[in-house]
């Protein structure tokens, strides 16, 4: 599972073999022994790429074989694409901008995934 944490400062993204559903139930949980509230609801996210990343193609045709319109790649301008993933979203309410997405792929695109993701991190940092 792909775990998207969105915040103040921006993303990030994780890998973990939890299950979506315990980790649903766990988040239920500690909100309710919080006094929190919690909004889940299925939906899409989505996050940038670099367009020059060379294994970008192998990603975007695993996607596409493995999930139809239920991913997107958008070139968002010459140097970023945009990719759209469907799973849940939870957030202290319905209108957060701050929250936690979580989907589901296949082991070896989750990782290809996960390792483009931190590739440009690695090169967005390098830059500042």
């Amino acid at each position: 599972m792909l775990k998207l944490n969105y915040t103040d400062v921006g993303l990030y993204m994780e890998r973990t073999m939890t299950n979506p559903e315990l980790l649903i139930a766990q988040r239920v949980l500690l909100a309710m022994r919080l006094g929190r509230s919690l909004h889940i609801e299925p939906g899409r996210a989505s996050f940038l790429l670099p367009a020059d990343i060379p294994e970008l193609k192998v990603l975007e045709m695993a996607l596409h074989r493995e999930y139809g319109s239920a991913v997107t790649l958008i070139a968002v301008d010459e140097e970023f694409v945009e990719v759209g993933i469907s799973g849940s979203w939870i957030a202290e309410d319905k209108d957060a901008h701050a929250g936690m997405f979580l989907t589901v792929m296949s082991d070896r695109t989750e990782f290809l995934t996960y390792k483009l993701w931190q590739m440009s991190e690695a090169r967005i940092s390098s830059l500042a």
